[in-house]
């Protein structure tokens, strides 16, 4: 086996006192601050990264909307039937969800078909007794149409015209949520339109129509009158005329069902 002979560094026979410690840990060794050394070498950041926002067409940036409590939207229901409450007009003060959004308009489509199916069930049996009644199931479809078309389509179409006429204080979110707690009203109104009276239905009619009507006016109103141009707030006139038009539908389709009675032979029948 061969050995080298390696000469000793002069500065190792100095002692103790010839020997100096560098250190790489930088300045902040102490851990008071992260230090970004290790940015530029490609393989590891030292500093806090930062999440880049959402996208439109990504679950992340619809989730904020859905985050609300089921006691939240039971409220916001409420609100919508007392014009006269303090917070009537700041319902959506913690900020607008899409799950009540949702889910009112839904669960209007079901009352409106059950309520209309029971109505004409209890119609049938009290202007005929014994008699069979079908349910008709396309009224389930005519339904979704209806209540999503309005829900849904109409504050989209006039958050685009008032983008069109450069009214951007509202966004879509909003209008979907103002449209979609509105309808909460008929939800009872088409429970209680099982009664088998015509005026107790025109009532009741009438009643959901002022409400939900007015919901609708206190909310838009301000948002149209901010408009550089007057001829904007004539957008509410379209926008009540739709609302009666979608009172009138529900009358006629949904709750019109009358006990037809016999007077007697010769006689036309009278409801």
């Amino acid at each position: 086996m061969a050995y080298v002979a390696v000469d000793a560094d002069e500065r190792l026979e100095e002692g103790p006192d010839g020997l100096e410690f560098k250190s790489f840990l930088g300045s902040n060794a102490g851990g008071a601050q992260p230090t970004t050394g290790n940015v530029g070498r490609g393989y590891t950041t030292d500093a806090p990264s930062r999440k880049s926002p959402a996208g439109f067409w990504s679950v992340e940036f619809y989730q904020p909307y859905f985050d609300v409590d089921t006691i939240t939207v039971l409220q916001r229901c409420y609100t919508t039937l007392l014009p006269w409450s303090s917070s009537y007009l700041s319902t959506f003060s913690g900020g607008v969800d899409l799950y009540g959004t949702f889910w009112v308009p839904t669960t209007l489509i079901l009352a409106l078909f059950m309520s209309s199916s029971l109505a004409a069930s209890v119609a049938s049996y009290l202007s005929a007794p014994g008699s069979e009644y079908d349910y008709d199931f396309a009224l389930l479809g005519l339904a979704t149409t209806i209540v999503y078309a309005y829900a849904f389509g109409l504050p989209i179409g006039l958050w685009l015209i008032l983008r069109y006429l450069g009214v951007g204080e509202w966004g879509v979110v909003d209008a979907l949520g103002v449209w979609g707690y509105g309808l909460f009203v008929w939800i009872p109104v088409s429970m209680l339109c099982v009664i088998p009276n015509w005026i107790v239905r025109w009532v009741l009619v009438g009643i959901a129509f002022g409400l939900s009507g007015y919901f609708l006016v206190a909310n838009v109103y301000p948002i149209l009158a901010s408009a550089d141009a007057k001829a904007t707030r004539l957008l509410i006139v379209l926008v009540a005329a739709l609302h009666a038009t979608l009172a009138l539908t529900f009358k006629i389709i949904f709750f019109s069902y009358y006990v037809v009675t016999d007077t007697g032979p010769g006689t036309d029948p009278t409801p």
